[in-house]
């Protein structure tokens, strides 16, 4: 089970810390991933990389603005979202045990319950 928590809103500009925290543990060598989805829109991927927080990928539009890390004492994946944009509200969701098809396609076996974050201008 992945929990979620953080999340919230902040001002354009300003930054929002997310953890995702995988009850029971993990292997650090599984794929996870952060997505995130706007009503009414497709659900857009946003980071992916290893739980051990090696070998991430960023979306085009969060490079250089978003990163993820891991807290080993805690056995958490945080994604730091700084200067962040309006067109950054969605709910964000927190994924495991993932498979990149390509072209945009995953498949996670394991999803976070998601997070709002709003960011006005």
């Amino acid at each position: 089970q992945l929990i979620e928590s953080g999340g919230g809103s902040v001002q354009a500009g300003g930054s929002l810390r997310l953890p995702c925290t995988a009850s029971g543990g993990t292997d650090d060598d599984r794929v996870m991933g952060w997505f995130r989805q706007v009503p009414g829109k497709e659900r857009e991927f946003v980071s992916s990389g290893t739980w051990s927080g090696s070998a991430a990928s960023y979306a085009d539009s969060v490079l250089g603005r978003f990163a993820m890390f891991k807290d080993n004492s805690r056995k958490t994946i945080f994604l730091q979202m700084n200067q962040m944009e309006p067109e950054d509200t969605a709910v964000y969701y927190c994924t495991l045990g993932c498979t990149d098809f390509g072209s945009g396609r995953w498949n996670c076996d394991y999803w976070g319950q998601g997070i709002q974050v709003t960011v006005s201008s």
